[in-house]
């Protein structure tokens, strides 16, 4: 037999790496049974997942979709504007693959998709990332045949759906098999070599993009290697940067992050859950810097669970603002120990089954819902 599910979520890369991720489990999981499994997608082509869901090798369609604002605004217009097409695209989708399940990992852009399964009868799956849900995993919640949760304790926001599971968050199997000898190698690094790895997710984050400006501009860090993940909005800054700082490799965006973060010495990162799960899946020695206006402050939420652990420092933004990362680094580039008992602890926190009970949680279901 063969499963077919559409899956949506995008905007960044913390909806769009979970929803590949998934689909390569499905894929694996129903192979595994002699079954067979095709998974498309569904999202925006001028936004990520428009690159990154061809680039992994799936199919993707184009759906019109646009946020709707809190408040009475011109985006409104445009965001109601927006429904009625997208939501024709993703009927004609639904009608003519036939999917078992619809499955979002949230973003705006899942709204028409999400929609129509509801319309069409289609059984909808959730998975929620952080310890609070966003808008539109919350209201299709609601109705959902499923939902996933990354953290443990967050089931009471989805109470009326019909059957709620906690995973964890789903990372790359390769994450896992991250060795740090083998990924500095790699990179050309050697045993004394020291590089410092910052990324402030898929669309860069200005706080940590003017840390690395700082850093580098004290003198204090002639001798170590940064590697900043510094998004498009300030690729041309940091291009620039680049030609006075020779020990600075500024990207866009980087493809493999896990490598860089297993091998850097240190990493210094935003509280998103799926960079939390990488960071436990991998075992790096990391600062977390929760982005301070996500909802209901989650971030904080988040990287505080693995803080508790050991398993990582945490900072706020303000006070990487006010120059106090700069000594924390200083310190534990030369605290080998240090790094050693941040990497044990965050690697204590890592769930390799992740990936085996959303399967097994999405099949139950759709056997269920077939035979019902």
């Amino acid at each position: 037999m063969e499963y077919r599910f559409i899956i949506t979520g995008g905007g960044t890369s913390g909806h769009i790496n979970p929803a590949l991720t998934i689909a390569d489990t499905l894929i694996k999981f129903y192979e595994s049974r002699g079954d067979s499994c095709r998974c498309i997608f569904t999202g925006r082509k001028d936004k990520l997942e428009g690159e990154l869901v061809p680039k992994a090798g799936y199919e993707f369609h184009h759906v019109d979709a646009e946020p709707f604002p809190m408040k009475p605004s011109g985006q409104l217009v445009r965001a109601v504007k927006a429904m009625p097409k997208g939501r024709k695209v993703c009927s004609v989708l639904i009608e003519e693959f036939k999917p078992v399940a619809v499955i979002t990992t949230g973003g705006y852009s899942s709204v028409p998709l999400l929609l129509e399964a509801q319309r069409h009868k289609i059984p909808v799956m959730i998975h929620e990332a952080n310890a609070f849900p966003g808008r539109a995993n919350r209201q299709f919640g609601k109705k959902a045949a499923l939902v996933m949760t990354g953290f443990p304790g967050t089931e009471g926001y989805f109470a009326r759906a019909a059957k709620v599971v906690y995973t964890g968050n789903p990372v790359r199997d390769m994450m896992f098999t991250k060795e740090r000898n083998a990924c500095r190698e790699a990179l050309g690094l050697s045993s004394e070599d020291k590089m410092v790895f910052i990324m402030g997710g898929s669309l860069g984050a200005a706080t940590l993009t003017g840390f690395a400006r700082e850093a580098l501009n004290s003198g204090r860090f002639n001798n170590v290697k940064f590697v900043l993940s510094c998004g498009k909005q300030h690729e041309s800054e940091f291009k620039k940067l680049s030609d006075s700082y020779p020990n600075l490799d500024a990207r866009s965006y980087i493809d493999d992050p896990g490598t860089y973060m297993a091998a850097a010495d240190c990493c210094i990162l935003r509280a998103g859950a799926i960079t939390c799960a990488e960071v436990c899946a991998i075992g790096c020695c990391s600062v977390l810097v929760p982005y301070p206006y996500a909802a209901h402050d989650h971030q904080t939420y988040n990287a505080k669970s693995i803080l508790d652990k050991g398993g990582c420092e945490m900072m706020s933004d303000d006070d990487v603002k006010a120059g106090h990362l700069i000594p924390l680094l200083e310190s534990l580039l030369n605290d080998r120990a240090k790094q050693d008992s941040l990497r044990r602890g965050s690697k204590s926190m890592a769930m390799p089954d992740t990936s085996a009970i959303i399967a097994e949680s999405i099949n139950e279901v759709v056997q269920w819902t077939t035979k019902n």
